[in-house]
């Protein structure tokens, strides 16, 4: 969708909304044609989006335009394009794009998901030893700091190693497509997970709030994302974190 509206590679100038969080022209031009296309198929759907905002519904569509706009900022093509169908309470159709790495993710609820068409399969059930987490810092809101990092710390030890990409979208798609084994983070927005997340219950995945309530995580942004063992080792780390 961005290449067709002839928007260049990332990198370019972008504007600062709050500590941290960045708006480009691309964001916009995304977020448009995303509003425009929802409207002409899908009319009167409520829409929650990142930029231009909304009321939250029973029935709602969720969009993040540009997952990843610092990446793309610095010219880094990890950026992700997220847009899910939410009806009560849990997301039922998912689209996560990465327009620069020729990758697009789709998930229907029951139906299973896919990757460039092709089906996938359920994620592989790697034991937490040998697993590959990825994470999000919460660089947006450094008094989290206390309850995040004895997580990262339990991760880093219980795990085989950990990643740090930079999209959550594409952290939850890649890890309903096993290149990841699991996902956490702490207060996203319901456009960042609600896509990602069902590609993870639709390989066979688990997700769930830091407590394991397997519905707020949408609402409430602190998520933890994988195969059963992983998400349960993470649950077994959230659990000792400090509450926030």
């Amino acid at each position: 969708m961005l290449r067709e509206a002839g928007l260049p590679h990332p990198g370019g100038p972008a504007v600062e909304k709050h500590p941290g969080d960045w708006v480009t022209a691309a964001d916009l031009a995304s977020e448009s044609a995303i509003l425009e296309v929802l409207a002409h198929r899908a009319p009167g759907i409520p829409v929650l989006a990142e930029e231009t905002g909304g009321d939250r519904a029973g029935t709602m569509w969720a969009v993040d335009p540009l997952d990843g706009t610092r990446n793309y900022t610095r010219g880094m093509p990890v950026v992700g394009i997220s847009v899910a169908l939410i009806e009560d309470g849990l997301p039922l159709v998912g689209v996560v794009l990465g327009p620069w790495l020729d990758l697009e993710f789709t998930a229907e609820r029951g139906r299973g998901a896919r990757r460039n068409g092709q089906p996938l399969p359920v994620a592989p059930l790697t034991e937490p030893a040998s697993a590959v987490v990825a994470t999000g810092f919460p660089f947006r809101r450094k008094q989290l700091a206390a309850r995040y990092l004895p997580v990262f710390a339990g991760a880093l030890e219980r795990f085989e190693d950990l990643r740090r990409a930079g999209a959550a979208a594409l952290d939850l798609a890649w890890t309903g497509a096993g290149v990841f084994d699991g996902f956490f983070e702490l207060e996203l927005n319901t456009w960042d997970v609600a896509a990602g997340g069902l590609i993870v219950l639709e390989t066979g995945g688990r997700v769930s709030d830091w407590s394991g309530d397997e519905r707020a995580w949408l609402g409430g942004g602190d998520i933890l994302a994988g195969s059963p063992a992983v998400h349960s080792a993470l649950l077994e780390l959230a659990a000792e974190a400090p509450e926030g």
